[in-house]
């Protein structure tokens, strides 16, 4: 008998010595950062599928990146009260948590993950850095879940650009890169439908392959190795994207007007872009109400004024903003899928007055996509869609709209603004985490 009491003394002790990981207390939190954090995960449930299902298409012509059947998200090194807030919105700790997963994954959401092919850490961002490096190496391996069960990930191809979600702490994010796109989390409000999540996972990659190119000889002046980057490809974002944009703000401070007047105008909210948006939200009441022409053409003004507001690297991604959906189109259908999910989504969006962001089309993209959806017998679907309006009824005054198009003039040499060698966080959020790194433990 007293060997027992010596052996659960043992076990007592051991787990009292072992780590303690949030529990929500229910303590008051900000409760705009628990409806984002409620929102990111709802996108990223059916992003992640979106994901797999793009890999179908094998596509030879296209440049590939690794990708994984899950995402995951840690609430690692956050304050107290924002860890309960992540707690409480989709059940993450410190903990490696998976937040979206393909149906097939081996890994399912909530799983906890204790190692990856051995590699264990309490630090998340160590294990984060490790998942990214295993990811990236194309090959099998094991991950060990927090109940002990050890389970065979395997990485597989997709087209280049990987889509990801601004994080709920900087909800308002945009930016446009041939490696990655990072989407305001606003576009996770539309309920996306299966073929809506495809649409804006092809339409994402269609950006890297269309605009590639362009935007690599902008780019010439930055290292690909940052550790931010990695972290962001396999996380929410939460910590990466932050530090990025802190350290993007504290150079604009000491930068001249111009340049700061940039970065903060892409790295922060931008007011005007919000006043307009909350204009348009006002004038419509509810989703199901019918909208005016009117209204249409003011959501659609609104999206050419976000994509002519992008600057450095996204800036160049705009100029293709079109080819993309046509890119998106002509694989959506290949897939089996409905190519008709880029309109639906984009009304979706402006029904409930979210404009400030890519997946809205403005006048260009609406007409071009018109015509090839038109072209293909499909015309009439779209004026369904769009609540009986044409597409090309959808016009109004661009004489003054900052339209995002290549002029007849594009040239990269009057490129070379903002985003200068001097000051490389005016080129972008993604393209300053390519060569920031990060201070790292060996916890």
């Amino acid at each position: 008998m007293r060997w027992i009491l010596v052996v659960f003394c043992i076990a007592l002790l051991a787990a009292c010595a072992g780590p303690k990981y949030t529990v929500d207390d229910g303590r008051k939190v900000n409760e705009e950062l628990l409806g984002n954090i409620r929102n990111y995960g709802a996108g990223e449930k059916v992003l992640r599928p979106a994901i797999v299902r793009s890999a179908a298409l094998k596509d030879s012509q296209c440049d590939t990146q690794w990708e994984l059947p899950f995402s995951v998200a840690s609430s690692y090194d956050l304050s107290a009260d924002d860890r309960v807030a992540w707690v409480r919105a989709l059940g993450v700790d410190e903990r490696m948590t998976v937040i979206g997963a393909a149906p097939l994954s081996p890994l399912q959401i909530r799983d906890k993950i204790q190692a990856v092919d051995g590699y264990s850490k309490e630090n998340a961002e160590n294990m984060l850095l490790e998942l990214a490096d295993l990811r990236d190496r194309g090959k099998p391996f094991p991950v060990t879940l927090a109940g002990g069960k050890t389970v065979q990930v395997v990485p597989f191809k997709v087209c280049r650009g990987y889509t990801r979600l601004a994080p709920p702490n900087l909800p308002k994010t945009q930016d446009y890169h041939w490696l990655l796109s990072m989407h305001p989390l606003e576009v996770t409000r539309a309920d996306m439908t299966d073929d809506e999540a495809l649409w804006t996972v092809l339409w994402t990659q269609g950006v890297s392959e269309e605009g590639g190119a362009r935007m690599k000889t902008y780019h010439y002046g930055t290292k690909i190795a940052g550790t931010l980057y990695n972290l962001f490809t396999i996380a929410s974002g939460i910590k990466g994207a932050a530090l990025a944009a802190d350290a993007a703000i504290k150079a604009a401070q000491s930068a001249a007007a111009n340049v700061a007047s940039e970065v903060l105008k892409q790295q922060l909210i931008d007011q005007a872009s919000s006043y307009a948006t909350s204009k348009i939200r006002d004038e419509i009441t509810s989703a199901a109400k019918t909208l005016t022409q009117a209204q249409v053409v003011g959501a659609m003004q609104q999206a050419a004024a976000n994509r002519g507001s992008l600057s450095g690297v996204a800036w160049i991604a705009a100029t293709v903003f079109d080819k993309a959906d046509t890119w998106a189109y002509d694989r959506l259908e290949k897939l089996g899928g409905n190519p008709l999910a880029g309109f639906s989504l984009h009304q979706k969006l402006i029904e409930r007055g979210l404009a400030s962001n890519s997946m809205v089309f403005d006048q260009e993209r609406m007409t071009s996509l018109g015509k090839v959806a038109d072209g293909r017998g499909r015309g009439d679907e779209v004026v369904a869609i769009l609540g009986g309006l044409k597409p090309e009824d959808l016009r109004f005054e661009v004489a003054e709209m900052p339209m995002a198009s290549a002029p007849a003039g594009f040239s990269y040499d009057d490129l070379d603004g903002p985003g200068s060698v001097n000051q490389p966080y005016a080129r972008g959020l993604i393209d300053s985490m390519l060569s920031m790194p990060v201070a790292s433990t060996s916890n």
